[in-house]
């Protein structure tokens, strides 16, 4: 099978990212997690994040309320911490309890310290290729799997579907940059005639949050195909009464393709691994140290058939 695997690529970048901390000494970098609520998906990702973060010689706090706390409790939590010479990032967990605006609260966040890359100055920062802005997790860890696995880009046709600001957007503007120089088209759920975008794409990344909304006859032959979608399906068979399943009917496409990330093991990883190097960025830029930015193609990559 034409996997990418996302296992095996976010491993090498949590040594490296080992041996950036480890470099950092005496200075250790510090990530403050905030989960309001125990929304049982957001317990296991903040558990999963720590554990990381602990592997990778990175300390992490966790700050806790309860779903009924109030927009003036949680901002104050976040001036505090952003106040705090001793930490270096700040992730608020999404989704937060309905009395919130999740844009008020992450923009609340110093840009400095904001690893998870949600904040307005973020995102502009990557418009303007700013070498110093941070990269939504996901999205860059769907440009270190392409990078990584050796994908050419420029030139090529990149099809993105999904327009959210987590993934699809900031995704099309890092395939747009310079040193990338891909051609990008953001489709979407409104898209009139869906497949026939779609199969003009040599790279397509799947994000729309459907499960198996990508079927084979949606993908020409020997696309790079790049599944962000995790999505929980109902299965009886299951201990836990459901299976996880990405945006693409992995059956049905993966024969089709050049590469494919399976879910679970493709893009899941990465997320968690790429928001630990931007954590180490944060450190390294208190400390003083230049950012380097976004690292180019390989110039050993093979095109896309």
């Amino acid at each position: 099978m034409p996997n990418i695997d996302g296992n095996a690529i976010a491993q090498q970048v949590l040594a490296e990212v080992k041996a950036g901390v480890e470099a950092l000494a005496p200075l250790i970098p510090h990530v403050v997690f905030v989960r309001v609520g125990d929304d049982p998906a957001s317990v296991s990702y903040v558990n999963k994040k720590q554990k990381t973060a602990a592997a990778a010689g990175i300390r992490s706090s966790l700050r806790l309320f309860p779903e009924e706390t109030s927009r003036e409790t949680l901002l104050a939590c976040i001036d505090g911490l952003n106040a705090d010479p001793d930490v270096h990032g700040i992730l608020v967990q999404a989704p937060l309890p309905p009395q919130f605006d999740e844009r008020e609260v992450f923009n609340r966040i110093t840009p400095a310290k904001d690893v998870d890359g949600f904040t307005s100055a973020s995102i502009g920062g990557i418009v303007q290729e700013n070498p110093a802005a941070t990269a939504a997790c996901t999205p860059a860890g769907i440009i270190e799997l392409l990078r990584r696995s050796g994908v050419a880009t420029s030139g090529r046709h990149a099809v993105v579907v999904g327009r959210s600001l987590i993934v699809g957007k900031p995704a099309a503007l890092l395939l747009l940059a310079k040193g990338l120089d891909a051609t990008v088209t953001v489709a979407h759920s409104r898209t009139r005639d869906l497949g026939a975008i779609t199969r003009q794409a040599e790279i397509l990344i799947a994000a729309i949050g459907r499960p198996g909304f990508i079927t084979a006859d949606m993908v020409r032959e020997g696309a790079v195909v790049i599944d962000v979608g995790i999505n929980r399906v109902p299965d009886a068979s299951r201990k836990a009464g459901y299976r996880i399943t990405g945006d693409v009917d992995y059956a049905g496409v993966a024969p089709k393709a050049a590469l494919i990330t399976p879910v679970p093991g493709g893009v899941g990883p990465m997320t968690v691994a790429m928001l630990m190097r931007n954590t180490l960025a944060a450190a390294r830029a208190a400390a003083g140290m230049r950012a380097t930015g976004p690292q180019p193609l390989p110039a050993n990559h093979h095109a896309v058939p």
